[in-house]
């Protein structure tokens, strides 16, 4: 059976969240398909069950078919580093920082662990399901593209088209895409779905019929538009959630820092019907939030030095908000943080919050792990990935929480302790629950607008 490239008529087509109801749907017909992306550049990563870190999206499609996680999906994972560097992970560990040019520079040297990874899968599985990065024909980085052109040459996919309709230009994307590409992955093209459609559909009928009469690529589908607040793969996707508020009784405001991470911490609240999510960038914004979250951060810093100069200290360090702190939030809040390698940042030493007594000491060796932990009395499943080291993984102060643990609105119990003690009219949800019934609920609304059976003969020509 041949694998399958999704690549993107243009950057945020839904190229993630296609991969992945792809990937899910093709488990369904009983075909043994694993998620996969060469190359990813996130602030938002996971701890895989072999260990090692790779992008959410990944992790999270392979989740939803319950495959055990490997680095091996996400081979090269890029986070920001700042002043045009960037944090390179291989394999799942991390590599340090290089600048921007000489990555590319030596994208070559690359090549062999994204096509190592690749193999490693197809001895498991009989397809991979490879997202692509950003557009594919981007011509001045066509030959430093790893995610798109180099894997569909290397293994010869098939390859879907995702074409976004919300941003114009629909027709100009799907035709530039196609012309531009190199003539041997034109043919290996199986067609092109249209996504993120709002209003009549009959309204693009005359749309379907240009793009397949006069483009010669098949339509596979026309997706009406439909929110999916899980599985966020940046935080410019979170930004975009869609909440219902109406019976909201709690509000939380997370503080959007410059190099926020691991944002999908906050999927829980997102979906939570007790709740309303803000992301606030301006200290004057806390005063109507009864919980505030300072997030994980790639530079933690850099970004407690920006909290201090947008005007956040005094409230943090005012005892009358609730405050959670995770990770890069939670090394904040002690006396001091010290990176004296410069393992994150330039700045070596810098003055905390002050909520907990002691240090935090950036180590070159990154932290990286998942588990069961006791947090605040109570037993969380969650994950950690910081340099940043102290002597306690959590801490409790009054109305202050603070961890290194990643993924803990996820659990229902530790969730509903913290929330009920803030109003005691919050009830919780099961959030295991919801996500399976979304994840469902998306891949039939992906399975009833695109041809799905198209798409799974062309894979076994």
């Amino acid at each position: 059976m041949n694998s399958l490239s999704i690549f993107g008529t243009s950057s945020d087509a839904g190229k993630s969240t296609l991969s992945f109801a792809i990937t899910y749907l093709l488990h369904k017909r009983g075909i043994r398909v694993a998620p996969f992306k060469a190359q990813n550049v996130s602030n938002n990563s996971q701890v895989t069950d072999e260990g090692g870190e790779i992008a959410i999206p990944q992790y999270f499609a392979a989740e939803a078919i319950g495959l055990k996680t490997s680095p091996n999906m996400n081979p090269i994972l890029l986070k920001s580093g700042g002043k045009s560097k960037a944090h390179l992970i291989v394999n799942g560990k991390s590599v340090g920082n290089k600048d921007i040019w000489s990555y590319y520079r030596d994208i070559d040297t690359l090549k062999p662990y994204a096509k190592r990874a690749f193999k490693e899968l197809q001895k498991d599985y009989e397809c991979i399901v490879a997202e692509g990065a950003g557009s594919p024909v981007e011509l001045n980085l066509m030959k430093k593209d790893l995610s798109n052109i180099y894997i569909a040459n290397e293994f010869n996919t098939k390859i879907v088209l995702i074409a976004d309709i919300q941003r114009g230009g629909v027709f100009a994307s799907i035709y530039g895409v196609y012309k531009l590409l190199p003539k041997k992955l034109r043919k290996n093209i199986v067609g092109v779905i249209v996504n993120k459609f709002q209003g009549d559909m009959s309204l693009f009928d005359e749309g379907v019929k240009i793009i397949e009469k006069r483009f010669g690529i098949k339509v596979l589908g026309v997706v009406p538009f439909k929110p999916f607040n899980l599985g966020f793969e940046d935080s410019e996707s979170i930004m975009n959630y869609v909440q219902n508020i109406s019976k909201a009784i709690i509000k939380v405001g997370v503080i959007k820092l410059p190099h926020i991470s691991n944002f999908t911490d906050f999927e829980p609240l997102v979906v939570d019907s007790e709740v309303e999510l803000s992301f606030i960038s301006n200290p004057s914004e806390i005063s109507s939030c009864n919980v505030v979250v300072i997030p994980g951060s790639k530079r933690v810093l850099d970004d407690l030095a920006w909290l201090k100069e947008r005007g956040f200290e005094e409230k943090l360090i005012s005892k009358e908000k609730t405050i959670i702190a995770i990770c890069g939030g939670y090394e904040m809040m002690f006396e001091r943080i010290l990176d004296p390698l410069s393992v994150e940042s330039d700045i070596q030493e810098i003055q905390g919050l002050g909520r907990f007594k002691g240090d935090v000491v950036f180590q070159k060796k990154k932290i990286v792990k998942k588990g069961c932990y006791n947090l605040f009395g109570t037993m969380v499943n969650g994950y950690e990935i910081h340099n940043g080291t102290t002597k306690k993984l959590c801490k409790k102060r009054k109305n202050l929480y603070g961890t290194f643990v990643h993924g803990l609105f996820d659990n229902d119990e530790i969730r509903y302790k913290i929330f009920s003690e803030i109003n005691p009219k919050y009830r919780g949800y099961n959030f295991k629950k919801y996500k399976a019934k979304s994840i469902k609920e998306f891949a039939q609304h992906i399975d009833k607008h695109i041809d799905m059976n198209y798409i799974t003969e062309a894979l076994s020509e």
